[in-house]
């Protein structure tokens, strides 16, 4: 059965450890589906760029690619700068653009194993405050999403949640972490809720100063790896094709 191209579109930054953890996280993804080909672009600062990837596989005669969007919610870059590079695709190519990866329960399960990892205690959950803190964005869809995800993560054993932005938007990380303290909660774990290591994600390790737990980003983990497979997978059977499971 032929298989489309999986082509994971990151935006790409200069710190090299955003390349590196996105080559990890895509390591990862063809170890579990060896059967599926799967290339990486960027938006900008790191090579290759997509149009660069999209030209490569016209050339090698591909048809078939889904484009993979590394983001966590549907903001500028997801609603206006991967469907417009997509758009200057060679013709011969036929592009699914599959779902950003948020929100997931796979994206949560990924968020607490970076907290037990980090130190917390699972049995210290109901006495700790979480800040979920993400990059931010001027779009109102992404901040809305952001805000019902820190409600659902509410009802799942945190004693509070507060959601908290590196930029755009508002309460900054220290100002949530503040705020938990000023509530009487005992612990506060800071979850970083972006993919890759960067000038945003520094931004909130400075805001967690005040927090007792502060985690890593989300990066390579198995869980992030399997959702990048099921939005594959999606995208697929909307194109009125068949999962893949090998």
């Amino acid at each position: 059965m032929h298989r489309p191209v999986l082509l994971v579109i990151a935006h790409g930054s200069r710190d090299p450890r955003h390349a590196a953890t996105v080559h990890a996280l895509v390591r990862r993804v063809r170890l579990l589906r060896p059967g599926v080909r799967v290339e990486t672009g960027f938006l900008d600062f790191n090579a290759p760029s997509v149009p660069q990837v999209l030209d490569r596989l016209a050339r090698e005669g591909i048809r078939d690619v889904v484009a993979l969007p590394l983001l966590l919610t549907r903001a500028f870059h997801a609603k206006a700068d991967i469907p417009a590079v997509l758009d200057r695709a060679p013709a011969r190519l036929n592009i699914r653009l599959a779902d950003v990866l948020g929100p997931s329960p796979l994206l949560l399960a990924t968020l607490e194993r970076r907290l037990y990892e980090a130190g917390l205690d699972p049995a210290d959950k109901s006495s700790t405050g979480l800040v979920l803190a993400s990059a931010g964005s001027t779009d109102p869809e992404a901040i809305a999403v952001i805000a019902e995800i820190a409600r659902e993560l509410r009802h799942t054993g945190w004693c509070a949640v507060r959601p908290a932005f590196a930029s755009a938007a508002l309460p900054r990380t220290e100002d949530a972490v503040r705020e938990l303290r000023a509530l009487g909660v005992r612990r506060v774990a800071v979850a970083p809720y972006v993919i890759a290591p960067g000038f945003l994600p520094d931004r909130i390790t400075r805001g967690a100063a005040g927090a007792d737990v502060l985690s890593e980003v989300l990066g390579a983990a198995p869980e992030l790896a399997r959702l990048l497979l099921l939005r594959y997978d999606e995208s697929r059977t909307r194109g009125g094709l068949p999962a893949l499971t090998a």
